[in-house]
């Protein structure tokens, strides 16, 4: 180490921006609308999947079919990956993103 002066660091300027950095933001499970899946099917879906009540499980059914997406899950990568595959075991569409 014999007197190495230790690198000058010059302070990083970070932008003001109000937006979260992607590393920070959860994952999240997006189930989109078809045109095959009945709602009542959809809703009992999210209510076995998720644990849901028929309340929480039909106003997601709702969005999707009037918004063409719905959030359904959030959190870790792998538990999202998770959880869209099991969607896709039941039919429905679903991907995975950054909220």
């Amino acid at each position: 180490m014999g007197g190495m002066a230790a690198p000058q660091v010059a302070p990083v300027e970070t932008p003001d921006t109000d937006e979260v950095p992607a590393a920070d933001r959860p994952w999240v499970t997006i189930v989109w609308d078809d045109p095959v899946n009945l709602m009542t099917y959809v809703t009992w879906v999210f209510q076995k999947l998720f644990g849901y009540s028929r309340e929480k499980a039909e106003q997601l059914m709702l969005d999707v079919h009037h918004k063409g997406k719905a959030v359904v899950s959030s959190g870790a990568r792998e538990r999202m990956e998770h959880d869209a595959s099991q969607l896709h075991a039941y039919g429905l569409w679903a991907t995975v993103d950054r909220s």
